[in-house]
């Protein structure tokens, strides 16, 4: 269990453990990679009083690809203040982080080289209903979307993508949503 991991299960809880491995292509590997001291980010499950899920498009997503935001913890930033943080820019929601849903501990694989990734899920509220990310280079757009949608539509879309990260992706979703008791 490294520090991260440690103290989110402190604060929020026992996560499911998903574990991945696949083979990812050359973009994908110079993404992951781009920032050789990042191994792992935070995704978060923002609901709303009205149980919305916040969701983010990236500036290179396909228009219909959509997912829950997330990012990276500095060095030495404390994971609460880093999902907070993540949370403000990409959605410009202030959030309470209520579960520490699922630890994801995937293998990355390309030409022979490997990359040990670690995803940490969390669920959070808020009050705010509007939407407004502060950070147009990175988030093309947010919008409010469902538990279901991103285990229904919102999978397949990922999936027909043929690319392996949303593959991961989808799994990282399913394991929260079914952490949350959600079918897919």
């Amino acid at each position: 269990m490294d520090s991260l991991d440690g103290t989110l299960r402190e604060r929020y809880g026992a996560p499911a453990l998903l574990e991945w491995e696949g083979e990812i292509s050359d973009v994908e590997w110079g993404v992951a990679t781009y920032n050789p001291n990042r191994f792992h980010d935070v995704t978060l499950f923002i609901l709303d009083p009205s149980q919305r899920l916040a969701l983010i498009r990236k500036p290179h997503f396909a228009h219909d690809v959509w997912r829950p935001p997330g990012g990276g913890v500095k060095p030495g930033e404390d994971p609460t203040d880093a999902a907070v943080r993540e949370a403000l820019e990409e959605t410009g929601l202030r959030v309470d982080l209520q579960r520490y849903l699922v630890l994801a501990r995937a293998v990355f694989r390309n030409a022979g080289r490997d990359l040990t990734w670690e995803t940490h899920v969390l669920l959070a509220t808020t009050e705010d209903t509007e939407l407004a990310p502060d950070d147009p280079v990175e988030i093309a757009a947010a919008r409010w979307g469902t538990l279901d949608e991103l285990g229904g539509q919102l999978r397949e879309i990922l999936l027909g993508t043929g690319r392996a990260f949303w593959r991961y992706r989808v799994a990282l979703h399913d394991a929260a949503l079914a952490a949350l008791g959600v079918p897919t």
